[in-house]
């Protein structure tokens, strides 16, 4: 992407699983990114190690490093460990609307796109059903839903309050190379080499699953978006696959056996949400383009990533 060729960009969560994607896409697209994390542990280029819950030292490094755009990828409570309500209110809520005001007093008045490109959840929706559009009825049951419904509030009534043209991506189930152990697509890759059967849910819902590269790309097509856009927009393929066809899919890329394979043996999540195939109606608007990564090529590529790093790591892949 030319639009980036040179541009002073700041990646907050860029040690996460779409942080260093984005950081790569930047990278790759001429950009400066400034990579803030808590830990620079693992990253590699312009990294600036920050408490991110600081606002008066997140204002400090923003008229400091003064970059065009921002890409918030800082988020707390999809891991299962994470539940402390407080600390979800502040990174989800509190620091989305620090980066709001510390992105406005460092604006670049150069710079065309957007000034803020926050990453928002399907969560926000909750008990919604239909095809969730945008300004529709949102019903979170979860903390992490509840917390980044709110944070999308806080980063939509910031941006108009500050002038700051802004968007929220609205993110679905995300898969790739980078996903922390324990999901179920790095759960199939380790069964594949462990040759271990893997307890699995019955996988009866539906899901947009979206493959990270393609959401990288998106996330960077919208920051060049010119002017306010729209305030939330939803990054997904428009999509839906049963969980038991994610896997049954990626088992027959891995060379699972289907004997392995134990649907039923672990009870499906209370709440689980359905909902209609995702409105893309802004998102096509915006950009002319949707995620065009299919599931069975997304894990392929997966696989082929997954093996390079192996190779590397001097483990044995066991293929």
């Amino acid at each position: 992407m030319s639009g980036y060729r040179g541009v002073r960009a700041a990646v907050l969560g860029a040690s996460g699983f779409i942080g260093r994607w984005v950081a790569r896409k930047l990278s790759d697209a001429g950009a400066q990114p400034y990579l803030v994390v808590r830990n620079r542990s693992g990253i590699q280029g312009e990294v600036i190690e920050a408490d991110l819950l600081d606002t008066s030292a997140l204002a400090d490094l923003y008229r400091r490093i003064r970059p065009s755009i921002t890409f918030n990828l800082a988020g707390y409570g999809v891991d299962a460990s994470e539940r402390d309500e407080a600390l979800a209110y502040r990174i989800n809520v509190e620091l989305p609307r620090a980066i709001c005001e510390a992105a406005a007093t460092a604006r670049d008045a150069s710079w065309p796109g957007q000034l803020v490109i926050h990453t928002g959840s399907a969560a926000e929706y909750g008990q919604a059903d239909g095809a969730l559009p945008e300004d529709g009825p949102a019903f979170p049951t979860t903390l992490y839903g509840k917390s980044k419904l709110a944070g999308t509030h806080a980063v939509t009534e910031s941006c108009r309050a500050l002038g700051v043209p802004g968007i929220t991506a609205r993110l679905f189930t995300v898969y790739g190379p980078g996903e922390h152990t324990g999901r179920l697509l790095p759960s199939l890759i380790e069964a594949s080499i462990t040759s271990h059967p893997l307890d699995l849910t019955a996988g009866l819902p539906r899901r947009d699953f979206t493959y990270v590269e393609d959401i990288s790309e998106g996330l960077l097509r919208l920051g060049l978006v010119a002017g306010h856009g729209e305030p939330v927009v939803n990054l997904a393929t428009g999509r839906l696959t049963e969980v038991r066809e994610f896997v049954k899919t990626a088992a027959g890329i891995l060379g699972i056996p289907p004997a392995n394979l134990k649907f039923g043996a672990i009870p499906a999540r209370p709440g689980e949400m359905e909902h209609d195939p995702v409105a893309l109606d802004r998102l096509r608007r915006l950009l002319d383009w949707i995620p065009t990564v299919t599931i069975a090529e997304g894990v392929r590529k997966t696989l082929e990533i997954s093996v390079l790093r192996r190779i590397e790591l001097g483990l044995d892949y066991g293929h």
